[in-house]
């Protein structure tokens, strides 16, 4: 479950009339094209608008093949992705990177650095022993914490430049790019549909990261998206536009479970070994989807506080904070 809502059906394909504009002279009609595709455990859909049917079609088909080749190239599930071989052989030898993963992988540890820890592509070994890899999640022993934290760490991993190599300085490390690849692979559905001649889209990654180019049909103030309330999926706690910005949002309400009387979330601290505590939902709005993505889940961990000092200008965090009532509103 996710915390943004958007206008939008889900299908495959399908172009029909935009809705007229409210306007003194008629414009142009406009197609509307939906479509989408399952990769990387999750669903990617397009919405476009043009007035070329065969364009947005062809355009569209480009995205969600973007998708299913960067699920090829990143997903754990897959044995032969690029980024199973690293895990299987990086902590033996030296592991030869095309330039996208490796740069990718450059940009993790950028964003583990600036964070000061709380994003960390490593920190699988953790979500296996709280149960939240494949499960519903499970309260595990502080042994087990001990151990898995032992294993996991930014720092353990080795890129070199020149060689466009990683290789892993810990025998157990593990990489694990759910945390940014969603973002990442927006993103590069964007530019597919840009490259293609499509200027009006909404992109969706299962509704948690999304990204509005230029705006729907007839509209020039940008696509409308909601963000919902963490404690009451009926109710919205704002309302925002997307004009070539992208919104994300990482929620407590996710993937939880209770035990010893506790609720315990999926959103793991790596410094500490145990999911964080003190925020229902952070979301982040920034010019590109991997910027959000990534950057969600250190606010949600490090607090409002931290983000004042600390956030990058150019993205605006809103915060739901797990006090008394739904306490929500945007960082000043």
């Amino acid at each position: 479950m996710c915390c943004l809502a958007v206008p939008l059906a889900l299908g495959c394909l399908v172009a029909q009339p935009a809705p007229p504009a409210a306007v003194s002279q008629p414009a142009p009609e406009l197609l509307r094209l939906e479509a989408s595709v399952d990769a990387m455990g999750t669903t990617y859909s397009v919405v476009l608008y043009g007035d070329d049917r065969d364009r947005l079609e062809f355009a569209a088909e480009a995205a969600l093949e973007e998708a299913r080749r960067l699920d090829r190239l990143l997903s754990h599930y897959r044995a032969q992705s690029e980024l199973s071989e690293i895990n299987r052989f990086a902590a033996e030898r030296p592991v030869k990177l095309t330039p996208e993963l490796f740069n990718l992988l450059t940009a993790c540890l950028e964003y583990s650095r600036a964070s000061e820890g709380a994003f960390d592509i490593t920190v699988g070994p953790l979500m296996k022993v709280w149960g939240f890899f494949k499960g519903s999640g499970r309260l595990p022993s502080k042994t087990e914490v001990a151990t898995a934290l032992s294993s996991i760490g930014y720092r353990h991993l080795v890129l070199d430049p020149e060689a466009r190599t990683v290789r892993f300085a810990h025998p157990s490390l593990q990489l694990d790019l759910g945390g940014i690849g969603k973002g990442y692979t927006v993103d590069r559905m964007v530019e597919v549909l840009r490259e293609n001649g499509v200027f009006q889209a909404l992109v969706s990654a299962g509704g948690s990261s999304i990204y509005g180019l230029g705006s729907p049909g007839n509209d020039s103030g940008g696509w409308p998206v909601k963000i919902r309330d963490p404690r009451n999926s009926t109710r919205t706690v704002e309302e925002l536009r997307l004009h070539d910005a992208s919104l994300s949002t990482s929620g407590s309400y996710e993937k939880f479970f209770v035990g010893g009387g506790k609720t315990f979330s999926h959103i793991m601290d790596p410094r500490t070994g145990y999911p964080a505590e003190g925020m229902l939902a952070v979301s982040v709005v920034a010019p590109r989807t991997i910027n959000s993505e990534a950057w969600t889940k250190p606010f949600f961990i490090l607090g409002r506080q931290w983000a004042a000092r600390h956030k990058p200008e150019d993205l605006r965090v809103y915060f739901c904070e797990d006090k008394a009532g739904t306490q929500c509103a945007w960082l000043q």
